[in-house]
């Protein structure tokens, strides 16, 4: 039973600091569009989660970053602006609505492939956090590594997710801040 209460108190002190952290959640629009959330690992580091829908192809990905934030001092505005860069890693599934024709850019049916891919991914950006609690970024987040699966003439095998490089291109995220202090200019 002590068990039990030690580990109910320490789960309940867990949540409460998390729910104190600052944290934002919203969208990426690049090449599709996507759900975003970050949470505040302090002053200088943040972690992102992202679940996006390409649109040049069928299919869904996940990708978590550990990022280190870098303010912006010389820019003095209302708000604070940062620039940020991190590594994490990415998976995925990619698939193709495949009607019997080919797509106008899918000239080369043996380099297309429908599978699972997981793959290492990597971060940089610069955000703009407003006074009040909403936050515009740019970034940059590439995600490549092996695919799993089959090509379109059905051979089964394994080759190198590229699409990652392109796929999340550079988005505009565009997130709620919510917990925790907002920073201005004054808190810089």
């Amino acid at each position: 039973m002590k068990k039990l209460s030690l580990f109910t108190i320490i789960l309940i002190a867990a949540c409460t600091v998390a729910m104190a952290q600052p944290r934002a959640i919203g969208g990426r629009i690049a090449y599709g569009v996507g759900v975003s959330y970050q949470h505040s690992l302090g002053e200088k580091n943040m972690l992102q989660v992202d679940l996006d829908f390409p649109s040049y192809y069928w299919g869904v990905q996940g990708t978590v970053t550990y990022n280190w934030i870098f303010p912006i001092n010389s820019w003095k505005h209302a708000g604070s602006w940062n620039w940020y860069a991190g590594v994490g890693g990415g998976v995925g599934y990619q698939w193709y609505n495949w009607l019997g024709w080919g797509w106008g850019w899918n000239y080369n049916h043996n380099r297309v492939w429908r599978g699972a891919f997981v793959g290492a991914a990597g971060m940089i950006g610069v955000e703009y956090n407003f006074s009040f609690p909403l936050q515009l970024s740019l970034d940059w987040r590439p995600v490549i590594g092996p695919i799993i699966g089959k090509k379109w003439d059905g051979n089964t095998g394994a080759s190198f997710y590229a699409q990652g490089l392109y796929s999340s291109a550079i988005a505009l995220g565009v997130r709620y801040k919510f917990g925790g202090k907002i920073k201005n200019e004054s808190s810089l």
